[in-house]
């Protein structure tokens, strides 16, 4: 009977690996919703399928600053090597624009979708990722397009505006028609 164990373990472990290959659902990734942004040169909405609808929002504009100390004149020194005077230094500071602003377009869920219970089904999904913390009110009020924002900007979308990416990863709409 000790000699069939070590099979029986075995033979067990291989039925979970397999059932665990076959059956066992995945946790749904975190979307980049920037990839699904459009750039335009001419003036939108993107052209698309009938019923698709859009929306946009302006992009910032990313500066970075960057400030260096720049030596005005060296340190001297007595006959021995000793500094009689420090080195004297002034700072300078550059600016450097990294991002232009630019309008960007996304995919969203059209107007007449966006009822008081698909609201409150956005509201109710970003409180269960602990973003949005007061009462379901079914308005897009400031709290929910700030809790939004908060969702969407970790996914590479800085905007209010609730995209057809992030109302798919929150489990408020299924398909994507017309893509």
């Amino acid at each position: 009977m000790m000699r069939c164990a070590p099979l029986a373990l075995l033979g067990a472990a291989l039925f979970l690996a397999a059932c665990q290959q076959a059956g066992t659902p995945q946790a749904p990734g975190r979307a980049d919703l920037s990839a699904d942004l459009v750039r335009l040169t001419v003036a939108g909405p993107p052209k698309g399928p009938e019923g698709v609808c859009w929306a946009s929002d302006v992009t910032p504009m990313v500066i970075e600053t960057v400030t260096e100390q720049v030596m005005v004149s060296d340190a001297r020194r007595d006959k021995d090597g000793r500094v009689v005077a420090p080195a004297v230094f002034h700072s300078e500071t550059r600016q450097k624009i990294l991002q232009d602003r630019e309008q960007v377009w996304f995919r969203s869920p059209c107007p007449q979708e966006m009822t008081v219970e698909f609201i409150a089904s956005l509201q109710r999904a970003l409180k269960a990722r602990g973003l949005y913390v007061l009462p379901l009110t079914g308005e897009m009020d400031a709290p929910t397009r700030a809790a939004l924002r908060r969702f969407q900007a970790e996914r590479g979308l800085e905007s209010d505006r609730l995209s057809l990416g992030a109302a798919r990863e929150l489990g408020l709409v299924t398909t994507d028609l017309g893509r």
